[in-house]
């Protein structure tokens, strides 16, 4: 008896990491039983850097001494709340997570899965939303199930993140700087957390998908990435990039008392944080005329340092890079929905008068011949008397497109065509939003919004099974699958979890793609996506994308 419970302890001390020694010091997280002989060490609030200086590159951190308890999430990066009328968070933000799977001993050399969160670039945090303590980027489902490492991480956004007066004086794009710098973090301390620094994977959604891209196209993350998934965002996105971002700048400081000639930056960076946050509010209220897109002005710039040159032109940096791309179907309901409410109205019909103008607004560069001709493309199947709801799904389509769709698309074409060994898939998520002819203001027919796709990434059917049905848990057990045996093999078909169907590769002739699902079967697989759509945009309007 007495041997086997020394026998015994000793399994349960193999089954944990304890104290790990990473460059700053020593971390020591907590361990969690998940089963038989599967426990994982959680670690929250691990500084990947110091403080960082005001419109300033992050900084290594200086260590501490003695053990960190890294039991705790640190706080979100200082941001403006959802209404803009206060701020939350710290300066004090660059920090991450890791979870860490074992099984019968101490995990070694298992793949890395390192989350980018979206927010616009103007919110956000490492550990996502949140009731009570049930996390949105919580990664222990994700970890356990796919038996990866997940790693979460803060970084700048709004005002500290990606304010830029256009040259060196206050270049921006200090929230790409951080992410980088956790993504190298990650590289050089992961092996210590039983990881394998050959083989890490990003992935993020929104902004955080486009924060993927600008990190697999930047020259300084040569050799620290090997895979990446982009969800509803790339670097080809129209408010992605701001190419004028002095304009802005110039208004935030006047807001703030500083002058806008050369003294400028200096100024903004002796400027109370909390007084500079303030001052980047943006105006989130959308109109036809008006969309609601145009007005996201603090996103990345073209510095000359992180990006070098535009997106488009710097795809040969992923050539080696395993990537997938994709959207949701109704990527674009969020915006259009604040644009033109009356889509979201049972009541009140969508006018052509909406139409035409939304398509101007979006055309502008074109003037009135391209918004006829955008207009006589989207509706050449309406016939004499289109439908109420055709018409408001047109909107919705419009915006999808524009917005995320198309851009995405162009990302794929352009990794694809400049790719070595780097593989490309492509995918289209559809699972119908499940607030969807419940309450207003979500239609009948409204299919996967923006962000629908989180809840199934992270898990939420399996740890909140009350609030699902079945088929939410088949949608969120196949992009677990497909999404950790890619992190392995880089082919989302081959690894350790079974799919539902393969899922091919898009090729520069092919064009494929996975149709995602609770339906997913050997009928998901599609080609060239709406390509008279992408069509359109790309060659008939190319100068309207990232125009922004």
């Amino acid at each position: 008896m007495v041997t086997l419970g020394i026998l015994v302890a000793v399994v349960v001390l193999l089954e944990t990491l304890g104290e790990v020694r990473t460059e700053g010091g020593l971390v020591k997280g907590k361990n969690i039983r998940l089963g038989f002989r599967r426990t994982m060490d959680i670690f929250k609030g691990i500084p990947f850097a110091d403080i960082p200086g005001r419109f300033e590159k992050p900084k290594p951190h200086p260590g501490w001494d003695g053990t960190l308890r890294a039991t705790e999430y640190a706080k979100r990066c200082l941001q403006l709340n959802l209404i803009q009328n206060d701020v939350r968070g710290s300066e004090d933000c660059l920090y991450l997570n890791i979870w860490v799977p074992h099984g019968r001993v101490v995990s070694n050399n298992l793949p890395v899965m390192v989350w980018i969160f979206g927010g616009g670039f103007l919110a956000g945090g490492s550990m996502g939303a949140n009731f009570l303590d049930n996390y949105l980027y919580d990664g222990q489902e994700i970890a356990d199930r796919g038996n990866v490492i997940v790693v979460t991480f803060g970084y700048r956004v709004g005002t500290l993140g990606f304010l830029s007066t256009g040259d060196s004086g206050l270049p921006g794009n200090f929230g790409l700087w951080d992410q980088h710098t956790a993504i190298a973090w990650v590289n050089r301390n992961i092996q210590a957390f039983g990881g394998d620094p050959n083989n890490v994977t990003i992935f993020g959604e929104s902004a955080g998908g486009a924060g993927v891209s600008f990190q697999t196209i930047s020259p300084h993350n040569k050799g620290l990435i090997n895979r990446a998934i982009s969800q509803s965002g790339t670097a080809i996105c129209p408010w992605a990039v701001n190419r004028n971002p002095r304009k802005f700048a110039e208004e935030v400081a006047l807001k703030v008392n500083c002058p806008t000639d050369d003294r400028m930056a200096a100024c903004l960076k002796m400027t109370d944080p909390v007084a500079l946050t303030m001052a980047g509010d943006l105006n989130l209220s959308g109109s036809p005329d008006k969309p609601i897109v145009f007005n996201l002005k603090l996103s990345p710039t073209i510095d000359g340092d992180f990006l070098p040159d535009e997106p488009h032109n710097l795809f040969h940096n992923a050539a080696e890079i395993d990537y997938i791309a994709g959207v949701n179907d109704m990527d674009g309901h969020l915006f259009t929905g604040l644009d033109v409410p009356s889509v979201n109205s049972q009541l009140v019909d969508t006018t052509i008068e909406e139409v035409r103008s939304l398509l101007a607004s979006y055309t502008r560069e074109k003037g009135p011949v391209g918004a006829d001709h955008a207009y006589s493309t989207y509706t050449s199947t309406w016939g004499t008397k289109p439908s109420r709801e055709t018409v408001k799904k047109t909107v919705v389509d419009i915006g999808t497109d524009f917005i995320f769709l198309v851009p995405t698309q162009t990302a794929l074409y352009l990794h694809a065509s400049h790719a070595t060994t780097g593989r490309t898939y492509s995918f289209l998520f559809s699972e119908p939003n499940r607030l969807g002819g419940v309450i207003t203001p979500f239609p009948s027919w409204m299919g996967a919004d923006h962000a629908d796709d989180l809840q199934y990434v992270f898990g939420k059917p399996f740890t909140t099974p009350l609030g699902y049905w079945p088929r939410h848990r088949d949608v969120s057990r196949y992009m677990i699958s497909y999404w950790t045996n890619f992190a392995k093999t880089g082919d989302p078909n081959i690894g350790d979890l079974s799919v539902p169907v393969p899922w091919p590769r898009f090729t520069s002739e092919g064009h494929r793609y996975l149709d995602i699902s609770h339906k997913t079967d050997h009928n998901s697989v599609g080609h060239r996506m709406r390509l008279r759509y992408v069509h359109f945009w790309t060659t008939e309007l190319r100068h309207n994308l990232n125009q922004i």
